[in-house]
């Protein structure tokens, strides 16, 4: 038999996935969990001291893993993030946009310098990658991007008001890049809305006005957060809510988006009154201290996965009731 040297026998390639805020919480879980299943990944976030543990787990992991230390809200140092990617992988499958930070506190008491810096990480991160990926994609006709947008996309989050604009405008941004990419149909952008999570974010986050308060214990767990971006990629689709709790905030507050929002409004002037905690400039301007991990400190013990679920199913059976009692009223007029 002849032997044909010019015969290469096919590589094998791995897909890869850049994931941004990965050092903690939803994106570390979402790291970890790509690393278990194969794939090649880029890290970044501000922050090296928690890429490096980062990528010492994914690697631990069986994964080939890579940081690059990024601010999403500069332009420039996102492009080379992706170029990064590109020149250690030779592609790009999958950007998960999830670097984000949150300040809370009274309008008016929060610094503006981190107002602004707010909206330059969520929003203008957001914008950043999927300006420089999408290029990518298109060369390839192929990837998916994938946004945690957060239930604050559909409600807004009162004394956050510069995180609930920034989410709002996340949601409004990837919903035209939705339209404007549709005739191109092995490219996908998909949006997820999870609600609070039992991660670190909120140990990070800046509080002003006294604020001082830790993850309730109804929060999600930020693996099954990463759990339903990894449905995403094997099963891409434009919107997403994670969970029935979710689901559940996003109806009750469409139902009766006033009462809901005064609610939470009051809440939080009760927790300003009672806790009276020290100001916090958190993970804002700078990167992340520790923990760099996963999990978050909650205020009470977490309540099983079927409470939880008691829990959501109890909050849209009571916006049915109430819906049909608003109904039943009309129609008595």
């Amino acid at each position: 038999m002849e032997n044909n040297t010019n015969e290469i026998a096919p590589k094998l390639v791995k897909s890869t996935a850049v994931i941004t805020g990965a050092s903690s919480g939803v994106g570390l879980a979402t790291a970890q969990l790509f690393a278990k299943k194969g794939f090649n990944l880029v890290l970044a976030a501000r922050g090296e001291d928690g890429l490096q543990r980062a990528v010492e787990t994914c690697r631990a992991l069986g994964a080939a893993a890579v940081y690059k230390a990024t601010d999403m809200s500069i332009a420039s140092e996102v492009q080379r993030l992706a170029e990064f990617a590109v020149t250690e992988f030779g592609r790009i499958d999958v950007w998960v946009n999830n670097a984000g930070v949150m300040a809370s506190g009274k309008f008016e008491e929060i610094p503006m310098d981190v107002a602004e810096q707010v909206i330059k990480t969520n929003l203008m991160g957001y914008l950043h990658g999927a300006y420089y990926v999408l290029p990518v994609f298109k060369e390839q006709n192929q990837g998916i991007l994938i946004n945690n947008v957060s239930i604050g996309g559909y409600m807004p989050a009162p004394f956050s008001s510069a995180y609930s604009a920034s989410k709002f405008g996340i949601k409004g941004l990837m919903s035209g890049l939705q339209s404007e990419y549709s005739n191109f149909p092995e490219i996908h952008i998909c949006n997820i809305y999870p609600q609070v999570q039992r991660s670190t974010g909120n140990s990070h986050s800046a509080k002003y006005s006294g604020l001082d308060f830790k993850v309730p214990p109804f929060a999600a767990d930020p693996r099954d957060t990463a759990k339903t971006i990894w449905k995403l990629v094997q099963k891409p689709k434009n919107d997403t809510f994670p969970d029935i709790t979710s689901y559940a905030l996003k109806v009750a507050h469409s139902i009766f988006p006033h009462g809901f929002t005064n609610i939470a409004t009051s809440v939080m002037r009760m927790m300003m009154k009672v806790n009276n905690g020290q100001n916090e400039e958190g993970n804002v301007l700078e990167p992340s201290e520790n923990p760099h991990a996963v999990y978050g400190e909650t205020s009470l013990p977490v309540p099983s996965r079927t409470t939880k679920k008691w829990l959501a199913a109890s909050l849209l059976l009571g916006a049915g009731l109430l819906v049909a009692s608003q109904m039943s009223k009309g129609n008595k007029k």
